[in-house]
């Protein structure tokens, strides 16, 4: 941590937005990180077994944490929350700290969107004044607007499914691409065996289990894969239409523009306002705003506008605050309905 002067300037300068102060629990059940990030997650926490052999873990994040207290709760109205401590989380990276000291603030339970994006940005802003900088970028992105791209296009349900569950994880996205641009998962022979397949078990009894799946489940997906073909050239063109999406980067007041000019010329059936975006001035106190598309791919419970600001401290470029929007997050952890939740927290480990 900076100091714990610094910590104590920015939490006053939260705590005049209106945000109510709570403390978080250090321990939690670790298949709550696991169910929610996947297997490949828990090399990252740290993680260890009570004396009643339940899994825990120290954790990791301190947004997931602050969500399950909310479901846990059972809270139903609007909170607007800030809390600080700890979050330890290994790295593939030997020079990253294994403990991050964090501020984090938040609107959970509220059905004004926008209104809350335009908040926490402005308590964001608002908390920099407590750090000594000289120039920064604050970028935004927005998954929803990928989410809906995706929607648009013409592919099978399917692989509409894989883009928009791993677009957060660059890498196998972009395997994902390539076997989508070249049909290298599509095997013709494979395709007429399915065929022929399908018409037999068409006359056996619907209820039979072949390999853990009642032939009715295995008939439905049949079903789906024969009658949503994907030629060569459609694969191509769509690969196409993304990659070209995913570069589209300008200032924030030329966000609408540039992503309406991109629909018309592939003829998607997509309008974007520029009220759209929670902020449209290309300049914020020392900060150029910027808008990316391929912004917002660092973790996957983002599911609308997401942002970053970086700054400029003694010739050095740092990352200091990350926010977004999680709309589904409280639902994944287990509510039965879904609740609206946007927040950011801002390094003080920078």
């Amino acid at each position: 941590m900076k100091s714990k002067n610094l910590s104590e300037k920015i939490l006053k300068s939260v705590k005049t937005k209106g945000f109510k102060y709570i403390e978080l629990p250090s321990v939690i059940e670790t298949n709550h990180i696991v169910q929610r990030s996947g297997e490949n997650f828990r090399k990252f926490i740290f993680s260890f077994t009570d004396q009643n052999g339940s899994e825990l873990c120290l954790r990791p994040d301190l947004t997931i944490v602050s969500c399950l207290r909310y479901l846990e709760n059972n809270f139903k109205r609007k909170e607007k929350i800030f809390y600080s401590g700890q979050a330890y989380r290994k790295s593939n990276d030997k020079k990253d700290s294994i403990i991050r000291d964090q501020i984090g603030f938040e609107i959970i339970g509220s059905k004004n969107e926008k209104t809350d994006d335009k908040e926490i940005i402005s308590t964001s802003l608002n908390s920099l004044k407590n750090l000594n900088y000289s120039s920064g970028k604050l970028t935004l992105g927005n998954v929803e607007i990928f989410n809906l791209l995706i929607s648009k296009l013409d592919i099978p349900k399917r692989w509409k499914l894989r883009l928009y569950r791993h677009f957060w994880r660059e890498e196998y996205f972009n395997d994902l691409l390539k076997r989508l641009e070249t049909n290298s998962d599509v095997d013709p022979t494979i395709v007429e065996i399915d065929k022929k397949r399908y018409l037999k078990m068409l006359k056996e009894n619907k209820t039979s289990i072949i390999a853990g799946r009642s032939i009715e489940e295995i008939l439905s997906r049949f079903d789906n894969k024969i009658k949503d073909p994907r030629r060569t050239s459609k694969g191509k063109n769509v690969c196409k239409i993304i990659k070209e999406f995913l570069k589209i980067k300008c200032p924030i007041n030329k966000a609408a523009q540039e992503l309406n000019k991109f629909f018309k010329k592939y003829k998607i059936n997509l309008v974007v306002d520029q009220k759209y975006f929670p902020i449209s001035n290309n300049r914020v106190s020392k900060l150029n705003v910027i808008f990316s598309t391929s912004f917002g791919r660092q973790l996957e419970y983002y599911t609308g506008m997401v942002f970053k600001i970086d700054i400029k401290s003694n010739n050095k470029i740092k990352n200091v605050i990350n926010g977004g929007r999680y709309d589904q997050l409280i639902s994944d952890l287990g509510s039965v309905t879904q609740v609206s939740a946007v927040g950011a927290a801002l390094n003080l480990n920078y």
